[in-house]
């Protein structure tokens, strides 16, 4: 009797036609609770959260305004004044025109000249705030980050730092012009040893009627 009342509440009949079933959903609950885990989004790169913080700022700048600005009437020249904003938080050394240090990149003592944004953090600054406009709903034709005086505002500050801390900012030249010239070199070596070869697809061309000739001046000697 006690073995027959260890089902503790299920009844008889299920008893029996549970245990194949109960079983097999056992061992597939670890395949079910691993499929949230993998359809689990993944966590947002390091530059798309700063992003997100540099748009909620620029947000939190046009709120503060005054008069406050809304998105859909800000403008190249407001952009302007939230970069010209953001040097009071920058830690680059921009000497002045009057500093004994002007041009000098490696001063040997503190001056009194003012930090400012580097160049480089403003320029990358505009490429996030210009993709988040766009993100958020914003028109590529209308996009103020992408005005033209931002563009002028960000080489002139390039070329003004340049001067003032001594040191130049440089693109990267590309190596494109070096490989293809490897590539006609190439290209020049395959044509000429076909040429030579004597293969009868170079008959046509210039090569393939040296090639020609070269062979009939051979045979003639062979033949003497």
């Amino acid at each position: 009797m006690d073995s027959a009342s260890g089902g503790a509440g299920l009844p008889d009949a299920n008893v029996s036609s549970c245990e194949g079933p109960s079983s097999a959903s056992r061992s597939a609950a670890p395949a079910a609770t691993s499929e949230p885990s993998s359809a689990s989004p993944a966590p947002p790169s390091r530059y798309e959260s700063q992003k997100r913080r540099d748009w909620n700022t620029f947000l939190q700048y046009l709120k503060n305004h005054k008069p406050p600005l809304t998105l859909a009437r800000c403008s190249g020249a407001h952009v302007i004044e939230f970069l010209k904003y953001l040097d009071q938080f920058g830690k680059t050394k921009v000497h002045a025109t009057g500093c004994p240090y002007f041009g000098h990149p490696n001063p040997p003592a503190p001056c009194a000249c003012p930090l400012k944004q580097a160049w480089g953090s403003l320029d990358a600054l505009i490429g996030r705030l210009r993709a988040a406009y766009e993100e958020n709903g914003g028109r590529p034709e209308s996009n103020p980050f992408g005005a033209r005086a931002v563009r002028i505002y960000l080489r002139e500050v390039r070329e003004g730092q340049a001067k003032a801390r001594g040191i130049p900012y440089e693109k990267k030249k590309r190596k494109r012009s070096t490989v293809t010239a490897t590539a006609v070199v190439g290209n020049v070596s395959v044509a000429s040893t076909q040429g030579v070869g004597g293969d009868g697809d170079g008959g046509g061309g210039v090569d393939g009627g040296g090639s020609s000739n070269t062979a009939a001046a051979a045979a003639t000697s062979t033949a003497v």
